[in-house]
């Protein structure tokens, strides 16, 4: 059993349950913020029970964030000691920059919020909630400079007595192009997420005529959102797809398995092929779609992935250039469709539930279900974006072969890696039981008396 193989496995495990929080925290904190201006600017009692309701859900799933991001450090340390000594002195400074900035902004307001109702004065209080929700978009604008960073380095130089890469330029990585779109592309995939548990929120309890004064409110708002993310994520990963065409060309010919270099290329909807990738057997395909998605022309060239292994090995040596094709073929695609649907539910349901009609209780059904669909294509984006860099960890510089430790043998990964994946099941049990908890209980009956979220709540 190899270990680099199983030290991949790890990371991908740590890194998609982390980030099933990630992008529910941010749009949840725009959220709640929003609805307690909205109390604020309106006097409407049912505004201030929707906003510490699901605000006591954001506060699960923004310590679940922590956690998670914590086991990530570790396995960070244990498994890839050669490319945390590589890249330490570039990849460490956007991160210092999140932890003692972004993240000790919104962890100190966030405290504030929590603890300060009826102690601070009104304003001031919201001012804390939006300063945490800034301090969440800042974290991760940050991480994501330092992701961008691996797909396309700039501002380093390499040290040829210490071969490792040094920082030259601190704002060149931050003011990545790469980064500077895939911020905003993350940040609509938050708010699809965000809206997504709104929506299936309510509906569970509409579903059940429970607080509707509160959750149709919500379901319409939720629904709104759902339509104006997907658009905005639509647009600015069109965006990414022609800066990836420039940067990284390999990885968007493998998305599409396009083998041969075309002109115009076609989109393939699906595809049969075989185990390899390198042969469809049958295809359904959109003409000038790639073409247009690759280079903002229907007509325009795209290169193949055997003319990009030749420029690769005529660039960086013998080796072999291409991601394994069926993952990078089938995320890309899962990714776009989840979402898709997630908008499709948006427009489905303003239609349903408008003014004067109340949904079918197979809507409210579908709806519940339909909050998967934005974290499922958050996970298949994630996953692209990884593996199609492969075989590289930072792109076109160091390699992922070169990046593990070298004193980590395969039995302590394979244990770790169990340890791991035990602890982030138990977690993953945890969160869920405490979630559907404080859904099912829903808010406090108007004019009832509640204590604000905080921290023992999460216990129930």
């Amino acid at each position: 059993m190899d270990k680099l193989y199983l030290a991949r496995w790890q990371f991908g495990i740590t890194t998609v349950y982390h980030f099933i929080f990630v992008p529910l925290t941010i749009g949840l904190a725009i959220l709640v913020a929003s609805m307690q201006t909205t109390w604020h600017i309106t006097g409407n009692e049912v505004y201030l029970r929707m906003t510490k309701f699901f605000g006591k859900l954001f506060l699960v799933s923004f310590f679940m964030g922590v956690v998670t991001g914590i086991w990530q450090e570790f396995q960070f340390g244990m498994n890839w000691s050669s490319y945390s000594r590589f890249v330490g002195d570039v990849f460490g400074a956007p991160l210092a920059m999140e932890g003692l900035l972004a993240f000790f902004l919104e962890s100190t307001f966030l405290g504030l919020w929590i603890f300060g109702w009826n102690r601070l004065p009104p304003l001031v209080h919201l001012a804390t909630i939006w300063l945490a929700a800034i301090g969440t978009v800042a974290s991760a604008y940050f991480i994501l400079a330092a992701n961008s960073w691996m797909q396309h380095p700039v501002g380093y130089w390499i040290n040829p007595d210490t071969r490792r890469a040094e920082l030259t330029s601190i704002w060149a990585v931050i003011s990545n192009p790469t980064n500077l779109v895939t911020v905003p592309h993350v940040l609509f995939a938050a708010f699809l997420t965000a809206a997504g548990f709104l929506v299936g929120v309510s509906a569970w309890h509409l579903a059940r005529r429970s607080e509707t004064a509160l959750f149709r409110p919500a379901l319409r708002a939720g629904l709104v959102l759902l339509i104006v993310a997907g658009i905005g994520a639509a647009i600015t990963g069109d965006i990414q797809a022609k800066i990836m065409t420039v940067q990284q060309p390999m990885k968007i010919a493998s998305a599409e398995a396009l083998y041969e270099t075309s002109t115009p290329a076609p989109f393939s909807l699906f595809t049969i092929g075989n185990l390899s990738g390198e042969k469809a057997i049958w295809s359904l395909r959109v003409p000038h779609v790639l073409s247009y998605l690759a280079t903002g022309n229907s007509d325009g060239t795209v290169q193949g992935v055997n003319d990009i292994q030749r420029e690769y090995v005529a660039r960086f040596g013998p080796g072999d250039y291409r991601p394994y094709i069926p993952v990078t073929y089938w995320s890309f695609r899962l990714m776009i469709g989840f979402g898709g649907l997630a908008s499709l539910l948006g427009l489905v349901g303003l239609w349903v539930s408008r003014p004067g009609r109340t949904p079918g209780r197979w809507f409210y059904r579908a709806a519940v279900v339909a909050m998967v669909l934005p974290f499922l294509g958050n996970t298949a984006g994630w996953v692209f974006t990884e593996m199609g860099r492969q075989p590289w960890t930072v792109f076109g510089v160091f390699k992922t072969i070169e990046s593990d430790s070298p004193g980590v043998d395969v039995a302590t990964i394979a244990i770790s890696l169990g340890a791991f994946t035990l602890i982030y099941g138990i977690l993953a049990a945890i969160t869920a039981v405490i979630m559907v908890r404080m859904v099912r209980a829903g808010p406090t009956p108007a004019g009832g008396s509640e204590e604000p979220p905080h921290l023992p709540h999460l216990t129930y």
